[in-house]
């Protein structure tokens, strides 16, 4: 099937290079207007997105990214907000107190952000623009909270680069459908899609020269492929104060 919009999905690829020219500002409310068409639960559009052009707060987001270049090279950066804030303040208007106890309440704020992103993330690359979604900013999100001046109930989610690209794209491989898509019941058979995509990373040669010896086998090596960059990470506990920084945005997670 091929359609311009399939295309567009389909050739997706992170731009991590980008040219200096600005993004302006009629084209980053485009963006945005994109990302307000996106699905909401029950309308209550539970998000907001802090636009960062400003050379100097650009390389603050940078640092507290964890040194990543493009954040402070691209011309302009999205961080992509859960937000009660407008919320409590219409409670407030009709004589209500907003509950915000629950981990619904915030679990409905992050996937209203991280849905209208991906719209506008599609919007941007249909202008020829490219992205790169910077999770890391929640390495440190009360850096951001404070850089960004974020109220009460507002959280960020996810930050994104925008520009135009210095760089080919280059769209990398999936995991195979089979491991994706399960037909009436949950497929636990994974084993041979997994080898099989390990193997399609390692032929990119995005992991070129990243052997690592096995442990417990020092004398041996083994290729570093997909599996193991990802077990590695996972395998770790990152960020474990995200729950108190969301607390103390106001958020309740029983």
């Amino acid at each position: 099937m091929d359609t311009p919009t399939l295309n567009l999905i389909y050739a997706h690829a992170s731009v991590r290079r980008y040219k200096r020219d600005p993004v302006p500002a009629s084209v980053v409310e485009t963006l945005v207007r994109a990302g307000q068409r996106a699905s909401t639960s029950s309308n209550m559009q539970t998000y907001s997105v802090v636009a960062t052009t400003n050379a100097e707060k650009r390389l603050a987001l940078s640092k507290i990214a964890g040194g990543q270049k493009h954040v402070a090279q691209a011309p302009l950066f999205l961080t992509w907000c859960a937000d009660r804030f407008k919320l409590a303040r219409a409670c407030e208007l009709r004589g209500y107190t907003q509950n915000t106890d629950t981990m619904e309440n915030f679990l409905v704020a992050a996937v209203d952000a991280a849905i209208a992103a991906q719209n506008a993330a599609l919007a941007a690359e249909s202008l020829g623009l490219g992205i790169c979604y910077i999770g890391a900013i929640r390495s440190d999100p009360a850096a951001i909270i404070d850089l960004l001046e974020l109220p009460q109930g507002v959280f960020p989610i996810t930050g994104m680069t925008i520009g135009y690209p210095a760089q080919e794209k280059r769209p990398r491989p999936r995991l195979p459908q089979k491991s994706i898509l399960h037909w009436e019941k949950y497929n636990q058979n994974q084993d041979e899609h997994l080898l099989a995509y390990d193997q399609a990373m390692i032929e990119t040669g995005i992991y070129k020269n990243r052997q690592v010896p096995i442990p417990g086998k020092e004398d041996e090596t083994e290729s570093y492929g997909w599996m193991e960059h990802t077990a590695r990470r996972v395998s770790q506990e990152i960020r474990s104060e995200l729950r108190a920084v969301i607390e103390s945005q106001g958020f309740g997670l029983k």
